[in-house]
């Protein structure tokens, strides 16, 4: 049985760990980047790095985007030499990023009507969860895509959550992400609470991990990379930001008023000023009352 093929654009350590799962799973992965020290670690463990998206094209008709913002999809989709110039008839784009599910929607309208398909799946799990096969995808786009895209999706994914039509993938993971964003804030708070009263930091977590206050991040953040100081999560607080900016934009643009919402975009925002860009996201909890 002939190996099947998958493309990768973006071998950043999100690229390289799901090239690691689709390796692992018996596929032949190609892939591609504009930095050298990502591509060199994506021919150690066994991927077919080629030079450009052209060169990419010529060996995959699936192809999987890991790209840190929509700006950077819309580029390696329609800029000169992206996708739409070189695209097999019928490629189908999975894209991982966290994108602007109005730009999605823009592209999957494009892309449609060259006889290509794109599906919104962007990823919750980190670098950890690409690398084991374990991450939580929220698919946005045709169900005949998520059908053909779904051989793939099982080796990257434990979880895969369709929520309709194309860009609805990418609004439910920045809602994530907003939530994501609070919880690391209200938990923060609540640790600075406890450890004021006398309450030893870990003890306090395992007690809201046993009762009705716990969250994914007083579950996995505080314990794995907060509580130890490790801080080495694999995301930024750029990236982070980013997310919620969107999701501000989103409540926005849906003319909503969500007073707690845009407190929590207030306090990340207002990081900027002591905490740097690629400072691992967790750091935020240095900021919203636990200092150093």
């Amino acid at each position: 049985m002939t190996k099947k093929t998958v493309g990768i654009v973006g071998l950043g350590r999100m690229g390289n760990g799901m090239a690691q799962s689709l390796l692992r799973k018996g596929f032949n992965v190609v892939g591609t980047d504009i930095g050298e020290a990502p591509r060199q670690a994506a021919r150690e463990i066994g991927v077919n790095v080629v030079v450009d998206i052209n060169a990419l094209c010529a060996e995959a008709g699936v192809i999987i985007l890991s790209l840190p913002m929509a700006k950077h999809v819309q580029a390696v989709v329609k800029g000169e030499g992206g996708i739409i110039d070189h695209a097999q008839p019928n490629t189908l784009i999975i894209d991982t990023s966290t994108s602007e599910p109005e730009v999605t929607r823009a592209l999957s309208i494009e892309l449609g009507q060259l006889g290509h398909q794109l599906l919104d799946c962007p990823v919750s799990g980190g670098p950890a969860g690409a690398a084991a096969g374990t991450m939580v995808m929220v698919v946005g786009g045709k169900r005949s895509s998520l059908e053909r895209a779904q051989l793939y999706l099982d080796a990257l994914s434990s979880d895969v959550v369709y929520m309709g039509k194309s860009g609805n993938g990418h609004a439910a993971k920045l809602i994530n992400n907003l939530l994501c964003a609070a919880h690391l804030v209200s938990t923060a708070e609540a640790v600075a609470l406890g450890t004021k009263a006398g309450l030893d930091p870990a003890d306090l977590i395992a007690g809201l991990n046993a009762g009705s206050g716990r969250s994914a991040v007083s579950e996995v953040n505080f314990p794995r990379w907060i509580l130890n100081k490790g801080f080495d999560s694999g995301f930024t607080m750029q990236l982070m930001r980013k997310d919620v900016r969107l999701a501000q934009n989103m409540i926005s643009e849906m003319g909503l008023e969500l007073p707690l919402a845009e407190q929590v975009a207030e306090i990340w925002s207002q990081s900027e000023e002591s905490i740097p860009d690629q400072a691992d996201f967790n750091c935020i909890v240095k900021h919203a009352g636990l200092g150093e």
